[in-house]
Parts: C-alpha cells; structure tokens; sequence
C-alpha cells in the first residue's frame, strides 16, 4: 500500500471505555480552570467562547462551556492529574466484576441452603409427622414400595440423618458462603 495508513492487524476499540463513560461520566481535566493555554492542547483546547475537554478514559472530546467561577487560574502539572483505568485494566476490572456476580449468586444459593438446614434440624420432628402423614395418604400405613424411591425417598433420607450430622453440613455450607462472600468482594475491588 503506497501512500496510505498500514491497516492494524489488531482492531483497536475502547468499548470499556465507552461503557464505564456511559454509566460513570466522562473524566475530564480542567473544567474549573480561568486561562487555557497552548501547553494545555493536549487535553483542553478553547474555539470560540467553548472548551473543549479531552475525556481521560474514552479519549471523547466534550464541549464545555468556560467557568462562571473558576477555581484555579492555570491547569494543574500533568504529575497531578488523575488518569483514569483504561484498556486492559479496564477490561480486567468489568472481567473480575462479573465473576463476582456470579459469586454473589453462589452466596445467595449457599446462604439459603444453611438456612433450610438449619431451619430443618429446628422443625425436625414436626416435618418427620408431616412426611409421615403424607406417605400414609398416599400409599397407606405400609409405606408401599414407592415411597422409599424418588422424590419421597430423598426425604426420608433427610429424616434418617442424626441432628450432629446435619449441624455438621450447615455449618459447612455457613463456612463455604462465608468463603465466596469474601471472594465476592475481592473480586468486585480487585484486591487480592
């Protein structure tokens, strides 16, 4: 190709950019400052009575009006500019956010199951009647052949299991959901 662009065999995007700037707002440097000058073009530049502000994360120029009442006179050394998360970190950070959604899920499912449990061993002998009352309507006072499979044999299962055995699976289930929630959170702040 002579004379044109060299075509990227990469297909550069900023769609992390894009959306942390539709959910979070643009970051924009300057927006409180009095004199713009040409050092400052890089990303602030004045046409005609509006500003024009270089976004720090999605690179968007955004017009501004100048400020009513600026609160600095000049644009404060790029050292002590904030830039934003941006490109793989960015795309890292909405990575790591989705997976703890998902571990977010396991503590709701997990947490749920230690408390059915837990709720089971303090109801345990009322629902053992209920379960009884049950498999006697439907299959008589013998309990027939089909109440030890399926559905009812589960939960005759349940009542066979001593209480110390049952303590031992909430409190389990009550650690490994303390373990995702934990995770969860160093996830969603990315800390390890």
């Amino acid at each position: 190709m002579s004379g044109g662009r060299k075509k990227s065999t990469r297909a550069e995007t900023n769609r992390y950019e894009l959306i942390s700037c539709a959910f979070g707002g643009h970051v924009l440097a300057g927006t409180d400052v009095a004199i713009i000058t040409p050092e400052d073009g890089l990303i602030v530049r004045e046409f005609d009575g509006v500003r024009w502000h270089r976004c720090l994360r999605c690179d968007s120029w955004i017009p501004r009006p100048p400020p009513d009442a600026p609160a600095r006179d000049i644009m404060p050394p790029r050292a002590e500019i904030a830039v934003p998360l941006r490109g793989r970190g960015l795309r890292d950070r909405y990575i790591l956010r989705l997976i703890a959604v998902e571990r977010a899920v396991h503590v709701v499912v997990l947490g749920g199951l230690a408390a059915a449990v837990f709720l089971f061993i303090g109801h345990r002998t009322t629902l053992r009647h209920d379960y009884v009352a049950i498999v006697n309507g439907l299959f008589g006072s013998s309990g027939g052949p089909d109440a030890r499979k399926g559905l009812l044999g589960d939960f005759r299962h349940l009542f066979i299991i001593t209480p110390s055995h049952l303590y031992d699976i909430g409190f389990l289930l009550v650690a490994y959901t303390t373990l995702e929630a934990v995770e969860m959170v160093g996830l969603w702040f990315t800390k390890r």
